[in-house]
């Protein structure tokens, strides 16, 4: 005899289908990038569309990537990792597992995550075979590409002329950066990330590090060129705040002119900056750091060839960071308009709590 199934466990069986197969409708989007931005961006994004490839930049050369990075000579795993966790839709469990950190013995500064994906490196002998598994372990909503499977190293060249060498080096350095540039120049690009460029409905950059997480993605041939010539929309994410060294000094125009610097006038269409003021006790934790909020100078992005997006994005915890729905809220409604307004409500039926709210626009200029 049969079992039937109850009849509230069939009806959650039947909206987790209905959810993926809603989600598989959505738009083609590519987010490029690295470190913790990204990951914030795709917990957002994943909410309504499974269409998404996170374009990664594999420069990382410190902490316990750069530790695997050396003894077992595959790419830094780090910022994949949290990538293939930011898009995981598996049991939380399993998301604290991945991103499990040893505090003692010789695993000291290990990441769980990260020590899986180097032992699928190992086994099957391929990095790029390794992170599509261990998605597939994650059930992540997407992927997860390198922007390059080559050994990869960054450098920066100072306004005094002076070059260091190395991403951990280049986060330390006290001097302006006048250009960053990869190590060897004959890289190759990895080419589904090319190919997905070219299909997406929008190529999003950032949030992230600038010199070190966004640029160097760009700077691997192939990847700016298949930026250019794309026929979605391309957004640029500012940072909310600046970084030590990397980017002390710069104002939401001076990201752009990096940006564009490093790869080709005009690429970005939209810039999407916040305008939530940052409270006074984390400016000063900040500037303790030696780092503060960026300024919107819009006198001089309005004579820039981009669309400025304005709009309260900002969340505040122990560090400033992108409130992840805020920020997909506004990238689906500037991607989208009233393309796909199927996407605003849940797989149940409901409006989604993130939708766009009535009778709010966000604060475009330059339009």
């Amino acid at each position: 005899m049969k079992l039937q199934e109850h009849p509230r466990k069939e009806r959650l069986r039947l909206k987790i289908a209905y959810r993926k197969q809603h989600l598989k409708k959505g738009p083609r989007l590519v987010v490029i990038g690295g470190g913790t931005g990204l990951a914030v961006l795709l917990r957002g994004l994943k909410e309504y569309t499974s269409n998404l490839t996170a374009i990664v930049s594999v420069a990382d050369d410190g902490g316990s990537s750069g530790r695997l990075r050396g003894q077992y000579g595959i790419l830094p795993p780090g910022d994949l990792r949290n990538c293939l966790v930011a898009l995981a839709d598996t049991e939380p469990v399993m998301e604290k597992l991945f991103n499990y950190r040893f505090t003692k013995g010789e695993l000291a500064g290990h990441n769980l995550g990260n020590l899986l994906i180097t032992a699928m490196a190992d086994m099957s002998g391929s990095f790029e075979y390794a992170i599509q598994e261990i998605g597939k372990v994650l059930a992540i909503r997407g992927r997860v590409i390198p922007s390059t499977l080559d050994d990869i190293v960054l450098a920066a060249e100072l306004q005094d002329g002076s070059v260091i060498v190395g991403e951990t080096n280049i986060n330390k350095t006290p001097g302006p950066i006048q250009r960053v540039f990869v190590l060897p120049g004959n890289l190759a690009p990895v080419p589904a990330a090319v190919e997905a460029i070219r299909e997406a409905d929008a190529v999003v950059l950032g949030p992230g590090s600038l010199y070190t997480s966004v640029i160097p993605n760009l700077l691997v041939p192939g990847i700016a060129e298949a930026l250019r010539e794309a026929r979605g929309k391309k957004i640029y994410v500012c940072n909310i705040m600046t970084q030590p060294n990397e980017t002390l000094q710069h104002k939401a125009s001076d990201h752009l002119k990096a940006i564009c610097r490093h790869s080709f006038p005009g690429l970005v269409q939209y810039m999407i900056v916040n305008s939530k003021e940052i409270p006074l006790h984390l400016r000063e934790k900040y500037a303790r750091e030696g780092a503060d909020v960026v300024e919107t100078d819009m006198d001089e992005l309005c004579k820039m060839p981009v669309k400025v997006i304005s709009d309260e994005l900002s969340e505040e915890g122990d560090y400033i960071r992108h409130h992840p729905r805020k920020l997909a809220r506004l990238i689906i409604k500037r991607v989208l308009g009233l393309k796909h307004p199927a996407l605003w409500t849940g797989a149940d039926g409901r409006r989604l709590p993130w939708g766009p709210p009535d009778g709010k626009t966000e604060n475009v200029r330059g339009e």
